[in-house]
């Protein structure tokens, strides 16, 4: 059997190929501006996160650096290491990581708490874009984005502890720092640094 394709046939033909190139231009024109939207926001997200890890860190140094200084005070030492009192929020170092990453800081370091853990919000705004597009506006519109880091203990007062001839504190990765209030020596491996006491990471 033969089938023979009329004129009317191809002429029915055409406006529906006509019409489904036309949405596929329009699905992948669509597509191309979703994803320079998504290029700045995720340059963005990556700024934020690094800022707010910088000020959590920052403020976890003041937190080792109080613990130390305050080591002959048995009433004050054990709050520094449990992350607690005021210390800096970190705005210098944030708003460093922030330019460092084409960025303006335009919101905290805000103190803020993951449950029971200290954390520093920030928020930051981009200088870049999603690049040249064809679109109106998407070459000039940057992204804000927001990111926190929580400032996570590591360490525990051991019960053999004296608060006033020794304390012994045992940290993760079974380290146990022994020092002495009144004979503190500064050495290296002799006292502990801030990221033997404090755990700094994103919250998700």
């Amino acid at each position: 059997m033969t089938v023979v394709h009329t004129q009317r046939d191809r002429g029915q033909a055409f406006p529906i190929y006509i019409m489904s190139v036309g949405i596929l231009l329009f699905v992948a024109f669509a597509f191309f501006v979703f994803a320079q939207a998504a290029s700045a926001r995720s340059g963005g997200q990556s700024a934020a996160d690094a800022a707010a890890l910088a000020a959590a860190q920052e403020s976890r140094d003041e937190y080792a650096e109080n613990f130390l200084r305050d080591i002959i005070d048995p009433a004050t030492w054990p709050l520094w290491l449990l992350g607690q009192g005021e210390v800096a929020s970190g705005a210098a170092d944030a708003a460093a990581l922030a330019n460092e990453n084409d960025s303006d800081l335009t919101g905290g370091p805000t103190p803020t708490r993951d449950g029971e853990f200290p954390a520093r919000e920030v928020t930051i705004q981009t200088r870049f874009t999603g690049g040249d597009s064809v679109v109106p506006g998407i070459e000039t519109q940057t992204a804000q984005v927001s990111a926190t880091a929580v400032i996570k203990p590591r360490c525990i007062v051991g019960p053999e502890s004296d608060p006033i001839k020794l304390v012994v504190v045992h940290c993760k990765g079974n380290k146990t720092w022994e020092i002495d209030p009144k004979e503190i020596v500064d050495l290296p491996g002799l006292l502990p640094e801030p990221q033997d006491l404090f755990d700094v990471h994103l919250v998700e």
